[in-house]
Parts: C-alpha cells; structure tokens; sequence
C-alpha cells in the first residue's frame, strides 16, 4: 500500500504545529481550573496520605495505560509493583510481573525524574522495561532500539478490506526526526503553555511512533513527564491515562483524523484540554477517598481486626464509595481471602456487628455488605 500524500508529516513545513489560541482560551481555562482544584485539595492530606493518593492515581495509571492497547494487567500485580516502588505495606501481595515492574518503572521515573533531559537512550531503557523478554504477546520484538525500515502501518480488516488507519514516518531518517523531537521536548518554551506543549508532545511521539511496540505507553509517560514539569511536582495527582481509556474510541478517532490533516492541531488540543480537565475533576474524588479512609481507620484504630478483615477493607476503602460494585458478598470476600464460606459469612457479620460495613440489599449468606463510611 502507498503512503497518501496528506499524513501530517508528510507536510512541506512538518513539524510546524499550528493552533487557534482564541478557541483554546476556553477549554485552556477550565482545564488549568481543574488542575489546580485537585493540587489545592492535596494540600489537605500529609505526607502518608499524599503518598497512598499518589499509589491510587499510580495504579489506575498502570492499568488504564495497558486497557488503551487492549492489554489486561492483572490489579493485584499492579498494587503490588506500586506498593513496592513507594515502599508501602505488601503484605497479602505477591511479587509483580517483570513486565509490570517495568511500566512502573517508566512511569515513576517519568515523573519523578521529570527535570532530567529526555534523552534517546532513556527512551531506549523506557521501551526495553515494558518488554523485558523481548516479546509482545507471542511476537519477538526489535527491544532497546528503534523500529526498521520496513513500513510502519496501524491497519484493520481482513484480506482485501483493509482500512489503513495510519501510516508512520518511514524507518530511513527516523532518528533525526526523533532527535528534533527531543530536541524540542528539552529546550526552552517561553510563551508556550505548559499544558499545551503537553498536548504536542503527545501527538508529536505518537506521530513518530519510533518502537515496534509500547508507543502509545510511552506517548502517555511523556504527557504525564510534561504535566510534571508543568506543575513542577514529581508525583502525579490525576490519570490522563484513566481518562483516556474512558474516551477510548475517540482518542483514536481524532488521533487519525489529525494525522491525515494539515498541521493546524486546534481540534487535537481542544480535546487534550477537554480530558485533562476531566481527569483533574475525577481526580479529586481520589483525594476526597483518601481523607475519607483516614478517618475511617482514625474511628477504628482500636477494633480489633483480623488480616483477612482489613484487607477487604483497605479494598473496598481504595475502590471508594461507589466503586466496589454490589459491594462485598461471601462469594467476593472468599475470593480476595482464600477464606470458607462459613469464616466469610461470619467475618462479614463480625464486621458490620463492629460498624465497620453496613448490609444492602437483601438478607442471607448472599447478601451485599458496603463500608459504614
């Protein structure tokens, strides 16, 4: 199949981004509102609740960054990788995947080491940390390096009905392209706002596509990168990834209808703004659950709890109080304990006779228990 003659970077002026700044003054505003709503309300927590809302954002960072890709990582192995990083509890968590470790390991490095140049080579290590044996799915994979000359197309359909979605820069001159984006990536941007300059480097790297696998991951990382060199904080506080996943079909809708246009990105960064927005908002529900769990164990530091018991809690206390849905059951709480149906069914009970759940639903050894909050 031959390349069209209207991919963005196939444009004389490439890369030579242009944008209305009047129609972004809007989304611009309300995303820089939200943004500082959700660091204002940080303010409010510690040091160790910083810390488990930081955890909280991590792993829904993680997983939803895998969900993009159509990638399922196993939640226990994602709380695990992240508890480990930030030197939290892991007790009741068995040790993470090397390929869950790695993403970790991109993401935290990311964010925590955000005023350090980008450099190909820290590339090089992001994109071999995702793949640690070489391998994505069942296919071996150029690691460490980048993508050969052979064309680099994303295609859907079969034999005959293909639809070409994008078609990347070719393999010859790829490095200097990826040069000039970290070029960029690294220089001074007086003038530019930091959110928007977020928005550019995403679809700049996405653009390239430089890996053979993990661009889009690492797409995110450099978006997260760039949001924390906005703030100038080395933790992420809200998942652009999470919201992303939710806008999942337009993401990749409006990602190629900006490839195959002109270099006036106006629509990509009105929608970029949109979502980051939106993820700051949802981000603040995180917060709120985190000062909420808080005072949940401040109520009961002294009851007396088995293991089992509390880590069904700290569960349904990070889901939030909505986010474990039917709430907890003797099925659910076997599940996450390894427990009989009798020890669930009277650890249950136990719990809701010490106000730590209330019953929904009806009665029964099936009934739904949530957190008295």
């Amino acid at each position: 199949m031959q390349a069209p003659l209207d991919w963005i970077w196939q444009q004389p002026d490439w890369p030579g981004f242009r944008w209305d700044v009047a129609q972004l003054a809007v989304p611009l505003a309300h995303a820089r509102l939200a943004q500082g709503k959700v660091l204002g309300a940080a303010r409010l927590l510690d040091v160790n609740l910083t810390l488990e809302a930081v955890a909280a954002i991590l792993v829904e960072d993680g997983v939803t960054t895998s969900a993009i890709e159509g990638e399922r990582l196993d939640l226990d192995a994602v709380r695990s990788s992240v508890a480990r990083h930030l030197g939290l509890p892991t007790a009741g968590l068995a040790a993470p995947p090397r390929a869950v470790d790695g993403l970790i390991d991109v993401l935290l490095d990311a964010t925590r080491h955000h005023d350090a140049a980008l450099t190909l080579e820290r590339l090089f290590g992001w994109q071999a940390a995702l793949f640690p044996t070489g391998y994505s799915g069942l296919h071996a994979i150029r690691v460490g390096v980048l993508r050969g000359i052979e064309p680099m197309q994303v295609v859907s359909g079969g034999i005959g009905n293909e639809k070409v979605h994008f078609i990347a820069p070719p393999g010859e001159g790829l490095e200097a392209e990826l040069e000039g984006f970290l070029a960029w990536f690294n220089g001074p941007h007086a003038g530019l706002d930091g959110v928007i300059r977020a928005g550019l480097a995403h679809l700049w790297f996405v653009t390239l596509h430089p890996f053979e696998d993990g661009n889009g991951r690492l797409a995110r990382a450099i978006t997260d990168m760039a949001l924390s060199q906005d703030e100038r904080q080395p933790m992420r506080l809200f998942s652009v990834s999470a919201q992303i996943l939710r806008e999942r079909q337009r993401y990749y809708d409006i990602l190629e209808h900006t490839q195959r246009g002109g270099l006036d990105v106006t629509e990509w960064l009105m929608w970029f703004l949109t979502q980051v927005e939106a993820a700051a908002t949802a981000a603040e529900q995180t917060v709120a659950n985190t000062l909420a769990k808080a005072r949940f164990w401040i109520r009961h530091q002294a009851t007396a709890l088995n293991e089992r018991q509390r880590k069904v809690l700290n569960r349904l206390l990070d889901a939030g109080p909505d986010g474990f849905e039917g709430g907890i059951n003797t099925r659910k709480y076997r599940s996450l304990t390894n427990s009989s149906r009798a020890t669930a069914y009277r650890e249950l009970v136990d719990l809701v006779g010490k106000g730590c759940l209330r019953p929904t639903g009806h009665g029964g050894r099936s009934s739904g228990y949530e957190v008295e909050w």
